[in-house]
């Protein structure tokens, strides 16, 4: 798995991209939705893997076999939630409705002075997320990420709002945990999407819609060390203008004996995946891993 999404290139050109966000801010979201709809047109035709894979998830997520229209919708939403990154790194999220759900434990939990690891997945839009920190007060907030494979994207996302270029914290980068701990000592949240794996990362396996997949045990080890309570933040794309972002309290504590830290991290791990088949199945298009997820001796 770890292989498989690393070696996907960043399609698109970054004209195009220029031109998309050009024609959204200056024109408004429903011109440049316009232009969604060839674009998911084009990777629907052209994209053979991706949407093989899309295929083999749908049929998971929807508990059917899914049409040529189930996959163009997986694509559109995908280009819907990216397109509104441009409205909420530019400090516009006024314009969409936003529900919130379950935010008081993360509070309550932020009140006690208590850093928190916010771990998030490839599902919905994580921008919404950031778009909430007024929620939590006047606390640190990071992103501790992969930036590799969408460093075109990533650059006009920057000139749009340069202080994100300073809260994102790469994987891989030699202070990153450094600066997550920093974070998590001062009170504040670090936020990692937990869904995907790099090369040499430790996993477990788990099972994801009746079918084993590795995830990496990375960011429930970190937040372990640091004795930081874990909370699942997803912020679904609902249509429209409509997003719902849930919030839950995964663990308190993942403190335990060396000997048993990696059972302990097991156990939740599993519950975060179940946690995501559940919202999976409430949103199925909201699920942006476009490549084989589960082992093949599982299918």
């Amino acid at each position: 798995m770890s292989e498989s999404w690393l070696n996907q290139k960043e399609r698109g050109s970054p004209l195009l991209m220029r031109l998309i966000t050009w024609i959204t801010l200056r024109l408004g979201r429903p011109a440049g939705r316009v232009m969604l709809v060839p674009i998911s047109l084009y990777f629907l035709l052209f994209s053979r893997r991706a949407r093989a894979a899309s295929r083999l998830y749908l049929r998971r997520a929807l508990a059917r076999k899914p049409h040529w229209l189930d996959i163009y919708r997986h694509y559109f939403c995908f280009s819907a939630t990216i397109l509104d990154r441009l409205y909420f790194l530019s400090g516009r999220q006024d314009y969409f409705e936003i529900d919130v759900h379950g935010v008081e434990a993360i509070q309550e939990t932020l009140r006690q002075g208590r850093g928190c690891v916010l771990l998030g997945a490839h599902l919905g839009s994580f921008e919404v997320l950031r778009s909430l920190a007024v929620q939590f007060g006047e606390v640190p907030f990071a992103i501790l990420m992969h930036v590799e494979n969408a460093l075109k994207m990533n650059a006009i996302m920057n000139t749009l709002n340069p202080d994100l270029a300073n809260s994102i914290i790469s994987m891989g980068s030699p202070d990153g945990l450094l600066r997550a701990r920093e974070i998590i000592e001062s009170g504040g949240i670090v936020g990692i999407l937990g869904d995907r794996t790099r090369p040499g990362d430790k996993t477990l396996p788990c099972e994801f819609f009746g079918a084993t997949a590795e995830l990496p045990d990375g960011p429930l080890s970190f937040a372990s060390i640091m004795h930081a309570p874990v909370a699942l933040g997803l912020g679904l794309y609902r249509g429209g203008r409509r997003y719902e972002v849930h919030f839950e309290l995964l663990a308190d504590s993942l403190e335990a004996p060396r000997a048993l830290r990696r059972e302990i991290i097991q156990g939740h791990l599993q519950h975060y995946v179940s946690r995501l088949e559940h919202y999976c199945r409430i949103a199925p298009y909201n699920w942006f891993n476009f490549y084989d997820y589960w082992a093949p001796a599982s299918r």
